[in-house]
């Protein structure tokens, strides 16, 4: 079997798409993307093509090898969105041309369903209030909810009050039953996430997620030691290399890979076992679209440190059977590769130019604040 084609679709409302193509007529699906930068990545996805078109799409590890180490420069958000979005496409092909589910050719289930998380959003106490009731009341066990705008490096007790009143009223409305993680994004200060923390920690979060930025691990670990919260980070995180630090250093407990990001399925796979080693969980990144979250569901299936999964899309309007949540689960994937076909028909309707960027945020005074 060999590579004919790689083609790239742009898909609303940001997301980039892959086919990887075959001579057997075998097409491979992956999720290539970084959020904003979809023509960037379509660009590498082409470049690393030109090494790809004619080779056996089943040497999976021999590729992911040589697309990675093969040049001089390596690493980084686009280069390792493009690898991770082909890196997925080749394990659908193989998974196809076996007939299993991707999972099972990387050791099989390790449970029979696959938990997932809801989102808590919108602009006002009250709007919170009923998108958490709406997702318990649909069976989620699980809820994430953000912080509301940009924080300054010290800020004030008001802004304190404010992060934490929500996330108050949201734990009196779902009760203690319900496991509640909150996203940082980012966008905290050390200090203030320490005070943050604090003010938190009666109302029990399951995590607080990059309560700062993962470019330097030791204010993570600062935060992580101040706190009984457990920390969750790693969407901004790239290959096993990148996360070697954080287990290191045990900054967070609960690794966030992003597949569509990370190095694929068989990275994050190995990004798990590294986890494993320091009793830490897995809860793969995803606010993309169907493709990477099959992606997930594989993994999340076959390695015995998952925590619970994100998503943003069940895949209707894009796949031909869209994935179905009960009672706060997906059923473990039953269909060959990575178990999903597109709807072309519906997929014409939302074709895009992949010209989305990620909005900025700015302070009271015009400067530039951390997204």
């Amino acid at each position: 079997m060999k590579i004919t084609k790689l083609e790239t679709i742009f898909v609303k409302p940001r997301w980039l798409f892959l086919k990887v193509h075959t001579d057997e007529g075998i097409v491979g699906l992956g999720e290539p993307i970084v959020e904003g930068r979809a023509q960037t990545v379509a660009a590498a996805v082409h470049e690393i093509g030109r090494y790809l078109i004619g080779q056996d799409p089943r040497r999976i590890e021999h590729h992911w090898q040589a697309i990675y180490r093969g040049q001089f420069y390596r690493g980084g958000p686009v280069l390792c969105s493009a690898l991770s979005g082909i890196e997925q496409a080749l394990w659908d092909i193989t998974g196809k041309w076996l007939g299993q589910p991707v999972y099972q050719l990387l050791g099989g289930a390790t449970r029979d369903k696959i938990r997932m998380y809801g989102w808590v959003h919108g602009e006002t106490y009250g709007d919170y209030i009923q998108s958490a009731k709406v997702s318990v009341n649909a069976g989620f066990t699980a809820l994430k909810m953000g912080i509301p705008g940009a924080v300054n490096i010290v800020d004030t007790q008001g802004v304190v009050e404010t992060i934490a009143g929500q996330f108050a009223e949201v734990r009196a409305v779902v009760g203690s039953q319900v496991d509640i993680g909150i996203d940082f994004h980012g966008r905290v200060s050390p200090a203030m996430a320490v005070r943050l923390a604090k003010a938190l920690e009666p109302y029990y979060p399951m995590f607080i997620e990059e309560p700062v930025l993962p470019e330097n691990v030791d204010t993570m670990v600062t935060v992580a030691r101040s706190t009984s919260i457990p920390i969750a980070t790693g969407e901004r995180l790239f290959t096993k290399w990148g996360f070697r630090e954080v287990l290191e250093k045990q900054a967070a407990v609960i690794l966030q890979p992003d597949l569509s990001h990370a190095g694929g399925i068989l990275e994050c796979k190995k990004i798990a076992a590294m986890a494993e080693c320091y009793y830490a969980a897995i809860a793969p990144h995803c606010p993309l679209g169907p493709i990477a979250l099959a992606t997930c569901l594989q993994l999340d299936a076959c390695i015995p440190n998952f925590l619970v999964q994100e998503h943003v899309t069940t895949g209707e309007g894009y796949l031909k059977e869209p994935f179905q949540v009960v009672d706060g689960y997906i059923p473990l994937p039953t269909q060959p590769g990575l178990g999903i076909e597109l709807d072309e028909n519906a997929l014409a309707d939302k074709l895009d130019d992949g010209s989305w960027e990620t909005p900025r945020l700015w302070h009271p005074d015009g400067s530039v604040a951390d997204w």
